[in-house]
């Protein structure tokens, strides 16, 4: 049974800080918006940023550690309370984290002038204690199934720590080599929980029966997306034949994709929360298969395309789908979005297609691609935290904590 504090106190907290979802949705999907606007808005010349390192640094370091951190973060704190039956992190501790959060990204876009060891201090700490408030109730009740997101997001801090150094050191390749494999990692964090849940909202959305695992075909798909990581992170990937990458990312490609057909796409597109899920997955196989290509010597796909096929691909669309569902579902309300919602997730897939498919193929118009899909990014996560609003900083309709 669900142990919950006081119903006394819970009411007095405020609502924004019942529970993790609530401020890192709300501050990620704003962040995210904020800052790809600054981003194009630099890139066209209209603005200058006073940010720690120069600008395309602090681009691929705040959408990862800033926006993408941020939703995993409140994601994982928020489904600990289902997996223990513990009362999740809120109040003060969760408000101590939400400021350690913003702290970074503050010192991040306004740390041109201040020592690099602080700024760097300041934004390693957030995940680190994340990963500390999610260890204690995962090891108070001895369960040992979600043990492995821990250290998943110490992984995530040392690849936070090569681009740091990297940065320090004048050292572009350890910057890539920190912001490419927390890439990984999050691809393999989606692979996993994308494979818990998308089978079980699917069957249960569309009232048919759960797609069933197949084993051999998960080791094979998640396995080569671990191998994928540890070779890259320890730099084995440049000591083999590009034939053996090229095969693996074919491997991995071909395992997911399959593994996301048997989901059956088909039967949900009258379920907007359950196709944006299914075509978020999808940019998973699509952008190994790029990386596979790209390593058979196909030079017009970049490294840049591939990588954001699984950026503003896979991640861009997953966490507007379950930062949508997960709002809902944990605030006690139905699983029965705005109309409007599906439109965001529509824009959201335009800004990847945008900026994989169209960048690729027609190079010459990269500039204004690239400002399309930054514009349909910022309107479709603006639509979410306009519509989420009053939902995450309201209690839950029910009274319960939360």
């Amino acid at each position: 049974m669900l142990q919950i504090t006081d119903l006394q106190v819970e009411q007095k907290m405020w609502p924004l800080l019942r529970q993790a979802f609530r401020p890192m949705f709300l501050l990620g999907a704003s962040f995210s918006a904020i800052a790809m606007l600054l981003w194009i808005l630099v890139l066209s010349g209209q603005v200058s940023l006073p940010v720690y390192g120069q600008v395309m640094f602090w681009h691929a370091h705040e959408m990862i550690f800033g926006f993408v951190a941020a939703i995993i973060v409140g994601f994982l704190l928020t489904a600990v309370q289902n997996w223990t039956g513990l009362r999740a992190t809120h109040g003060r501790a969760l408000g101590i984290l939400t400021v350690v959060w913003l702290s970074g990204r503050l010192f991040m876009l306004f740390g041109a002038g201040l020592p690099t060891w602080l700024v760097a201090a300041v934004d390693l700490l957030f995940l680190p204690l994340a990963a500390i408030l999610l260890a204690v109730p995962l090891i108070r009740v001895k369960q040992q199934r979600n043990l492995f997101f821990v250290p998943v997001l110490f992984l995530l801090t040392f690849c936070n720590a090569l681009m740091h150094y990297g940065l320090v050191s004048g050292r572009f390749d350890i910057q890539q080599l920190g912001s490419q494999n927390a890439v990984w990692l999050v691809t393999l964090l989606m692979a996993i929980v994308g494979g818990r849940v998308l089978p079980m909202f699917t069957a249960n959305g569309t009232m048919t029966q759960k797609a069933q695992p197949i084993e051999w075909l998960d080791r094979i798909g998640l396995g080569s997306l671990w191998l994928i990581f540890i070779l890259n992170i320890t730099l084995f990937s440049a000591q083999l034949p590009n034939g053996v990458m090229a095969a693996l990312y074919g491997i991995s490609a071909v395992a997911l994709g399959i593994r996301c057909l048997r989901w059956r796409i088909w039967i949900t597109l009258r379920v907007p929360l359950l196709w944006s899920l299914h075509v978020a997955y999808w940019f998973i196989p699509v952008g190994l298969a790029l990386f596979a290509l790209r390593e058979l010597g196909i030079t017009s796909i970049t490294n840049s395309i591939a990588l954001h096929a699984l950026t503003a691909g896979a991640m861009g669309n997953m966490i507007l789908a379950m930062i949508a569902r997960v709002s809902l579902g944990h605030s006690g309300r139905p699983l029965q979005p705005k109309a409007i919602m599906s439109l965001a997730f529509l824009l959201v897939i335009s800004a990847a297609l945008s900026r994989v498919v169209l960048t690729w193929l027609v190079p010459d118009l990269a500039m204004s691609w690239l400002v399309f899909a930054a514009a349909t990014w910022i309107i479709a996560y603006t639509i979410y935290v306009v519509v989420y609003l009053p939902i995450l900083i309201t209690p839950r309709p029910d009274g319960r904590p939360g």
